[in-house]
């Protein structure tokens, strides 16, 4: 029984520090979170499925087009 309430308790502890780190985001918006800035993700150097930013680029491209 110890162990469940210990497991909730962390799993709610994680759903807080996420909340408040979008709360206190500017636009709720995680920073870096295209998945061709991580070389263990994109191997083969492909462009971001999301917004279609390439690794070389610094800036995600929906932020601009927004």
């Amino acid at each position: 029984m110890k162990l469940v309430l210990l497991t909730i308790g962390l799993l709610g502890l994680a759903f807080a520090g996420i909340a408040i780190k979008i709360w206190s985001k500017k636009d709720g918006k995680f920073a870096g979170t295209c998945a061709s800035q991580s070389p263990f993700l994109n191997q083969d150097g492909e462009a971001c499925g999301m917004c279609g930013k390439l690794p070389s680029e610094q800036d995600c491209k929906q932020e601009i087009q927004a």
